[in-house]
């Protein structure tokens, strides 16, 4: 009794400490986030002068929430040093209340304070953005006649089709340039009339200007070495074109490959004359196009040499015999369902289901040797559905019962179930054996 009584001392004493560690956290937590609220008051004043209301307003809503929401921290706080005795329980409910409610404000605070923070830091470093805005638009402008230049040399080398994604590179520079300044002299404007958010605005647009022209005017001289190498790569794929209409030849000579010749020879008959200007990559967008549909028709060619069609004939005595081994075992499972098994059901149903798409895929040629695959697989499927039946059924019967004596099903050393399913798989070879003679 007394090694209880212990015990129970001690969790009390355990409880109390943690009761007023809680307490403790709760004041510490209460004084935390009034102070907070007094300094991002402050701050919102600084924020609302150097930025306006606009660009504040959040802060300024979230504050206010906060400070209505802390109101019942400082109630809860209230009734635990009112005059009106409270139980253990009430004192732990409220601390942690007061506690979550600090939390919270403390986080709202940090959330939207350091969004405003970033805003502040763009709006002091407006001079140094319009500043390096104004050097980037004068470097841009330096580069627009090296531009016009290579665009010109490069009209006379390659045809129109090629030059439409930089033949106004140039002047779409030029407008951005222009742009990008004028909006950074908007953003000085709105700065000096205390207009931050619009100021604000003027020079992010200015700086995506300048960044846009700047890939514009990239974009011409990458073009120039895609270009080259289109050409380089072109080059190669004529002469490997060329190997393939040789090799074609030798390929068996069915409608398939003599269409993909007749594609390839064109492709490479369409190929601009040297000396004349030219479209390098839709040219060789076209004849790696032919290439490739030539080696996929000799491809298919040869494996169809070499793995001759099956006829419909063959694929139907397939069939026939799939549901010659589907109907024995659905027969022989339906019989003694008591018996079978998972595993032989399973074998069933899945024979079952590719039995359904049989039919369909027989008189396409393209689908043909698919279906000779599956009645294959479902006769497959049927036969090891029959064995694990009979498994599953000479598992189940007796073995010291039978029919006339003999110590098994119709008598001798096997069950007669043994002998039934010896018949039954016989037969099925044999109308296998005999379907091949077919094929």
């Amino acid at each position: 009794m007394a090694g209880i009584w212990g015990r129970r001392k001690r969790e009390q004493e355990e409880l109390a400490a943690q009761d007023a560690d809680l307490a403790r956290r709760a004041e510490q937590a209460l004084v935390a986030a009034d102070e907070r609220i007094r300094s991002t008051a402050d701050e919102l004043a600084f924020a609302e002068a150097e930025l306006g209301e606009s660009l504040t307003a959040d802060l300024k809503s979230a504050l206010t929430a906060v400070r209505t929401h802390m109101r019942e921290a400082f109630q809860l706080h209230q009734l635990n040093h009112d005059e009106i005795p409270d139980t253990p329980e009430e004192l732990r409910t409220r601390n942690a209340r007061i506690a979550q409610l600090c939390d919270w404000a403390q986080d709202l605070l940090d959330e939207k304070t350091s969004v405003l923070a970033e805003s502040v830091a763009k709006v002091r470093r407006a001079p140094q953005v319009v500043a390096q805005v104004r050097a980037d638009a004068e470097a841009l402008t330096a580069r627009i006649p090296q531009t016009k230049d290579a665009i010109a040399r490069l009209s006379a080398r390659y045809a129109e089709s090629a030059m439409n994604q930089i033949t106004a590179s140039a002047a779409e520079a030029e407008q951005l340039i222009a742009f990008a300044t004028h909006g950074a002299d908007v953003s000085e404007r709105r700065r000096a009339a205390k207009q931050n958010e619009e100021a604000n605005l003027a020079l992010e647009t200015a700086t995506e200007a300048t960044r846009r022209a700047s890939t514009l005017l990239d974009a011409v001289e990458d073009f120039e070495i895609e270009a080259l190498r289109a050409e380089s790569t072109l080059a190669e794929v004529v002469a490997d074109s060329r190997g393939d209409l040789i090799t074609a030849r030798t390929a068996p000579q069915v409608p398939a490959v003599a269409a993909a010749v007749t594609a390839l020879q064109d492709a490479l008959a369409s190929l601009s004359p040297a000396g004349t200007p030219g479209d390098p990559f839709a040219e060789l967008s076209r004849l790696r196009a032919a290439n490739t549909g030539l080696d996929d028709a000799i491809a298919a060619a040869r494996y169809r040499a070499e793995n001759p069609l099956p006829s419909i004939a063959q694929v139907q005595h397939a069939i026939d015999d799939a549901d010659r081994q589907l109907g024995v075992a659905r027969g022989l499972i339906a019989g003694h369902r008591g018996w079978i098994g998972a595993d032989a059901r399973t074998r069933l149903a899945e024979a079952e289901r590719l039995r359904v798409d049989l039919s369909d895929l027989l008189p396409a040629e393209e689908t043909r040797e698919e279906a000779l695959s599956n009645a294959r697989r479902v006769a497959h499927l049927a036969s090891e559905a029959l064995q694990l039946a009979q498994r599953d059924i000479d598992s189940s019967r007796p073995q010291d019962q039978g029919w006339g004596g003999g110590g098994g099903w119709g008598g001798g050393s096997r069950g007669g179930g043994g002998d039934i399913a010896s018949g039954i798989l016989g037969g099925l070879v044999i109308g296998s054996l005999l379907d091949g003679i077919f094929d």
